[in-house]
Parts: C-alpha cells; sequence; structure tokens
C-alpha cells in the first residue's frame, strides 16, 4: 500500500455526496387521532396511528397498541366521563378519519355512531362494577379455603390412603 493511498481515498470520500443515514429501527411519526386534553389545554391521553398501528398513549406514556383503535377511544370517552363525573372539564376530539372507521363499524351493526360508542362505553362502565364484586367474591373464596383444607388432610391420615402401593 502506498503512502498517499490514504490521502486519496479521503479526498474521494470528500468529493462523493453526503448520504442520509439510514437506520435499521426507524421509526415512522405518529399522526395522532384521538385527544384528551384537560381545561388547562394539557394532553391526557391520545390515539395516534403509526405505520399500520394504533397507539395508546396516556401521560405522555405508550400504553398499549392495536390494529383497532375503535375500543381505545372508547376507553377516553369512558375517562371522560369519569372525569367530568369528579367535576374536571376535559374535551375529547378525534380526527374524520376515526369518526368515518366509527362509522362503517356502526352501519354493519345497524346502529349510529353515537348508539354504538355508547355501547362500548357502558362495557367498560360494566368493567369497573365486576372489579368490586370480584373482590367480594375474593374475600368470600378465601374464608372458604381454610374449611377445605382439614378436609383434604383428613383424607390423607386416613388408613385406606396409606396402602403400600403409591398412590397416583
Amino acid at each position: 500500500m502506498s503512502k498517499q493511498s490514504k490521502a486519496k481515498r479521503d479526498k474521494r470520500k470528500k468529493l462523493q455526496p453526503k448520504r442520509p443515514i439510514n437506520r435499521l429501527n426507524a421509526q415512522q411519526p405518529v399522526q395522532n387521532h384521538a385527544v384528551l386534553t384537560n381545561e388547562e389545554g394539557q394532553v391526557v391521553a391520545a390515539i395516534g396511528l403509526q405505520g399500520t398501528e394504533w397507539l395508546l398513549a396516556i401521560g405522555g406514556q405508550t400504553m398499549g397498541n392495536a390494529d383497532n383503535p375503535v375500543p381505545m377511544l372508547a376507553m377516553l370517552k369512558h375517562l371522560s366521563n369519569v372525569q367530568e363525573k369528579e367535576g374536571r372539564k376535559v374535551t375529547l376530539e378525534y380526527s374524520t378519519q376515526l369518526q368515518q372507521l366509527i362509522d362503517d363499524l356502526a352501519a354493519d351493526e345497524g346502529k349510529t355512531a353515537d348508539e354504538y360508542l355508547g355501547q362500548l362505553v357502558s362495557e367498560f362502565e360494566g368493567v369497573e362494577g365486576e372489579e368490586g364484586e370480584e373482590g367480594d367474591d375474593a374475600d368470600t373464596a378465601a374464608e372458604d379455603a381454610p374449611a377445605a383444607e382439614p378436609a383434604a388432610d383428613d383424607a390423607e391420615a386416613t388408613p385406606a390412603a396409606s396402602d403400600d402401593k403409591p398412590q397416583a
């Protein structure tokens, strides 16, 4: 290798046009389609489209993704209803593309968009009620569990269970 080869190579590199750096995992920009804002104008939650994937962001952090944004929109609508019940003023705005998607899904079920979205929101309200009921069921199950354990211990201690043959 000659002493001038590095100088020649550097000169050739300087003459070449600049190329953009292509990163392997270059992310596409997120397009906002639904935004929930509070009375100060701060974004509380949002739904965005990145490529073909819908993202849900709450408090500035991505919380989930899906192929269908309608359940996420219903969750944001439920969240806005809860905030309004607590006396906070929030605003939920969504894009025409998202509205069109809701209209199409509602038409498939023979409902209006408001009825369809209202049905999905009511499912979230039902989940809140069930969580309280499940807590009661868990308490009842915890009370029943100690009563069932001694019966199992008694079955193991009976002479019929202590044969010389191993039990399966």
